[in-house]
């Protein structure tokens, strides 16, 4: 006898495939996703492009509102036309205006060009030099009266259509349309920058300078309404950090869950995505209107952009604070800590990075905005001069950055244009500048659980 069972033979297994080789199922699903890859690669190749475009038209049409032309003049400061008394009281100097140095700023030039054949008749010449040029002047002999009765060398602002012919801006064909230049003007450019008396350099009264009338492009500024962004960046710090921060602490740890946290949660995402000119709108009631404070004042602007930064603030800091794992808050407990230590010594420390990202990105989009600061009176062309004091900083009219470029964008003088472009360029420096601080500070604050 034998152990085996008799039965029904074994039916014929099927035949095996071996793993290391495709099948119709596995070759579609390969193809899928090195499709999906492609598509992905495509994005970011068509997202560079963009970009790269993007910051070569910035740089190209922004650089050249960095550097000016300048046309070396001697000048004479006859006593008896600026200070007929001899005395050198301010008062007496301050008496003639700018349209007194401009005969003196004619004639200096008929002679620095006498050798120079020209068509130009004597009372045009004038038109090679920016409006300011008179105004250089007379504040030249009012800061030193000494220089009176001498003949005096002065470095002056080239008008806005000679600074763009030589930078290529404008062209010999669009003179035709222009009353301010002719060709025969732009010849005795030429020859003035042969003989060296005409020059292109850094411009830093772009860069430190305020805004200018519309005569004047080439001596636009936007230095001041560098100042106002920087207060009102203060004011928007200041308030926005620990207002935001508080709410999302108490919101995130220490509220109840209820009808009430979550109209409050619901109504904080909401204003995340009002547009920024109902913040405008708001401001103007509020601190204006209501409150009675200073029209265009960086104070309204910074309280303005406060509050269109804290759903920002608030939603970035919850995100950082929900990111905390749970257990930290729990062997914190469970050693005796309370629910306040375990959130101010644990949770916020592991927290900060993301606090800080979040706060630093908030700041950088209120500084870049325009529509509210509009709506609030901070245009360009009404801060002249720069703050005396702190005070005076966050009280007194001014302008910002983003707010001078859309000024600047929609007059009518190329030059104009230019500084525009430019413009962007200091304000992209200043966004490059904060983002990187958001790094540094993520960096150094960054812990590992």
């Amino acid at each position: 006898m034998t152990d085996a069972t008799q039965g029904a033979p074994f039916p014929a297994s099927r035949p095996t495939r071996s793993i290391l080789s495709e099948d119709a199922r596995t070759r579609k699903r390969n193809a899928a996703e090195r499709r999906f890859k492609m598509y992905g690669m495509a994005a970011l190749g068509v997202g560079i492009v963009f970009l790269v475009l993007l910051l070569t038209t910035i740089v190209r049409n922004g650089i050249p509102a960095f550097t000016q032309t300048f046309i070396v003049l001697e000048v004479p400061l006859p006593e008896a036309t600026l200070d007929p008394n001899g005395e050198r009281l301010e008062a007496d100097l301050k008496k003639v205006s700018t349209f007194g140095y401009n005969p003196l700023i004619e004639q200096a030039l008929i002679e620095a060009t006498a050798d120079i054949p020209t068509e130009i008749e004597d009372g045009d010449l004038d038109k090679i030099l920016s409006a300011s040029a008179g105004a250089i002047l007379r504040n030249t002999v009012i800061a030193d009266p000494s220089v009176i009765g001498t003949l005096q060398e002065f470095e002056l602002l080239a008008s806005s259509r000679v600074d763009g012919y030589l930078k290529g801006r404008v062209e010999r064909a669009d003179l035709a349309r222009d009353n301010n230049l002719d060709a025969a003007h732009l010849d005795l450019i030429d020859v003035m920058v042969e003989r060296g008396d005409v020059e292109r350099r850094f411009n830093w009264q772009f860069v430190l300078g305020s805004d200018a009338s519309e005569s004047r492009p080439e001596q636009a500024g936007i230095g001041v309404s560098m100042i106002g962004s920087f207060f009102m960046m203060l004011v928007v710090l200041g308030l926005s950090l620990p207002i935001g921060v508080a709410a999302s602490i108490y919101l995130e740890e220490f509220a109840p869950q209820n009808r009430l946290t979550d109209i409050i949660e619901v109504n904080i995402s909401n204003l995340a995505a009002v547009p920024s000119i109902v913040f405008g709108i708001l401001g103007l009631a509020a601190f204006i209107q209501f409150a009675h404070l200073p029209q265009s004042a960086p104070l309204v602007g910074g309280l303005t952009l406060t509050l269109m930064t804290l759903p920002t603030i608030v939603i970035s800091t919850r995100a950082a604070l929900k990111s905390v794992p749970p257990s930290i808050r729990d062997a914190a407990l469970g050693v005796g800590a309370s629910k306040m230590q375990s959130v101010f010594h644990h949770v916020l420390p592991l927290a900060m990075p993301g606090i800080l990202t979040g706060t630093i990105i908030g700041l950088a989009q209120a500084l870049g905005e325009t529509a509210p600061l509009l709506l609030i009176g901070m245009v360009g062309f009404i801060a002249s001069n720069y703050p005396d004091g702190v005070a005076e900083g966050f009280l007194s009219p001014n302008s910002a950055m983003p707010a001078q470029i859309y000024e600047w964008a929609k007059r009518a003088d190329p030059a104009y244009y230019e500084r525009a472009w430019g413009g962007i360029i200091v304000l992209l420096l200043f966004l490059l500048t904060m983002n990187l601080i958001a790094v540094l500070l993520r960096r150094r604050f960054e812990r590992r659980w």
